[in-house]
Order: structure tokens, then C-alpha cells, then sequence
């Protein structure tokens, strides 16, 4: 069993233990995990992009604690839809691969409508 496959069955389990399964609907989790990503955006908000890259450590700290609620919701909210994330993020690198070639995009942040 790899480290992600161990997460996601204590995520089960502490659900279960709360009998909480019956909130984790994938729309109750895709709104849970919005919220979570918005805590994330606050740690951040009103920074310079300078500051952003050289928090406090209290910013930090409160950086990875925001990143790990996300990736736990995003982490129970796969389990539910019965999703491998590994899976669908190798795959999705792919689609970005041909989306965006090296060499019409290197160095530009525009959309791959814009080139």
C-alpha cells in the first residue's frame, strides 16, 4: 500500500469513527474544499509577490496547515468518486504537455487560447 492509499484509508476511518459519511457527499467535499483553499488564499492575501515568497514562520505554518486541509478534502472527495488521483494527475500533465508546447510558451504565463 503506497503512503497515498494510507491517508486516504485513515481519512475512511476518521469519518467512519465520526460517522461522518453521510456529509461527505462529493458536493458537500467540493464546497468543504473550496472553503479550505480560501483559509489558504487568506494566509497570502495582501502580500507582495516578494513576501509571498519568504513568509513568516507563522505564515508558513499556517501555509501548510492550510495545504493540508486541502489536500485532504481533495484527497476524501477522490476516495468518494472513487478516483486515483496519481492516476489523473499523471494524465492531466499530459493533456498540459500538449497544451502548452516548450517553445510557444516558455517564459509566458498566457492561457493556451492566447497563443
Amino acid at each position: 500500500m503506497n503512503c497515498l492509499n494510507e491517508i486516504k484509508e485513515n481519512l475512511r476511518k476518521f469519518a467512519l469513527a465520526r460517522d461522518w459519511g453521510q456529509f461527505h457527499s462529493p458536493k458537500n467535499l467540493s464546497m468543504a474544499l473550496a472553503g479550505e483553499a480560501g483559509e489558504l488564499l487568506e494566509v497570502f492575501q495582501w502580500l507582495t509577490e516578494e513576501q509571498s515568497r519568504h513568509l513568516t514562520q507563522e505564515q508558513r505554518k499556517a501555509a501548510v496547515e492550510e495545504m493540508a486541509d486541502v489536500f485532504l478534502y481533495l484527497l476524501r472527495l477522490a476516495d468518494q468518486m472513487d478516483v486515483d488521483l496519481l492516476e489523473a494527475a499523471t494524465r492531466k500533465i499530459k493533456i498540459n504537455e500538449s497544451k502548452y508546447p516548450e517553445d510557444k510558451v516558455r517564459g509566458s504565463s498566457k492561457k493556451y487560447t492566447e497563443y
